[in-house]
């Protein structure tokens, strides 16, 4: 059994005989805004650039931020997976990556790869190849 909590702006997915599955959920403000204007805080959508709590971040759960503890949550998001033989690999990165490449896209781009080392510096190449602008932090899993 694998468990999968996530607080952030990362993402987990699983690859079960070559199709990619997410286990996580992106916590982002607009899809939890009403939730953070329960805590009495605000979401910001100004041209150009991503929904953020209060003006300043762009994730609705967070650790940390003390000047917006008010406003967000740390409890994260759990899901429990079965490793089994079908599990071919897992994903586990922030949103520099996904907001480059579908979840099946980042496992076809990997599954024939061997080295799960070399699998996550090719993901994050290819993040950077097409232009992601956010943070880019990647492990693989195979299996």
């Amino acid at each position: 059994m694998l468990t999968i909590a996530n607080v952030g702006d990362s993402r987990a997915v699983i690859s079960k005989n070559g199709v990619a599955k997410q286990l996580s959920v992106d916590h982002e403000p607009a899809s939890e805004r009403e939730s953070i204007e329960n805590r009495g805080g605000f979401v910001s959508n100004f041209p150009r650039d991503v929904a953020r709590v209060d003006g300043q971040l762009a994730v609705a759960r967070a650790f940390g931020g003390k000047s917006l503890k008010k406003h967000l949550t740390s409890e994260p998001d759990v899901r429990i997976e079965t490793i089994d033989d079908d599990t071919d690999l897992i994903i586990l990165a922030s949103d520099g990556l996904w907001k480059a490449m579908s979840n099946q896209e980042a496992v076809d781009s990997i599954k024939s790869i061997k080295d799960a080392r070399f699998a996550a510096k090719h993901l994050t190449e290819e993040a950077v190849k097409r232009n992601s602008k956010d943070d880019i932090s990647i492990i693989v899993v195979k299996f």
